[in-house]
């Protein structure tokens, strides 16, 4: 096996575990074993346990961002595809809550030798620029308040805390109404 291919099969397999089994089973040894390598393998290209799960979250970065790609750049109205983008987000942290917990934990994974700002800046700069398109007036205070609003949003539904406050919610309509409510009326 190769560096390279070694290092992306630490990778995937860290992220199938993470996926399947959540975060207390992420271990370098649990890697290590369910890749086929020795335990020690891992620490040849990852000097930290931080600096695999920095590689882990910015597999799972990608993985949001070729999902939201095709909405942020689709012909629809800005409004429409930043209600769809935000839906997007939430069911990407439903489906995956373990690694969405993982890929906004900059605290624990900067300067771990991934940078994942790289993966998640331009995001928000996609986000921002939309903002702009609708005619908000100040796209970057809108842009954030959208966003926390929806990661929000994704972490209570995430943590099923929304369903026990309101078991029949509509979380597409509350994403719905968080979006337009940071929007101006007139689009």
């Amino acid at each position: 096996m190769t560096v390279s291919s070694l290092r992306e099969t630490l990778v995937a397999t860290g992220v199938e575990i993470l996926d399947v089994d959540g975060a207390t089973e992420l271990t370098l040894r649990e890697i290590a074993r369910r890749a086929g390598v020795s335990h020690g393998a891992p620490r040849r290209y990852f000097p930290t346990h931080n600096s695999l799960l920095a590689a882990i979250a910015s597999h799972g970065l990608r993985d949001l961002t070729d999902r939201l790609d095709p909405i942020l750049a689709g012909k629809q109205p800005a409004r429409s595809r930043l209600i769809s983008a935000a839906i997007e987000y939430v069911s990407f942290a439903q489906e995956r809550p373990a690694m969405f917990e993982l890929m906004f934990r900059h605290d624990l994974l900067e300067g771990a030798g991934s940078n994942l700002r790289e993966s998640s800046l331009p995001l928000f700069a996609a986000l921002q620029s939309l903002t702009d398109e609708a005619n908000a007036s100040d796209p970057t205070t809108s842009a954030l308040n959208i966003w926390t609003g929806t990661h929000g949003i994704a972490v209570l539904a995430t943590n099923r805390s929304l369903t026990l406050v309101c078991p029949d919610l509509d979380i597409a309509a509350l994403v719905t109404s968080t979006v337009t409510n940071h929007l101006p009326h007139t689009r």
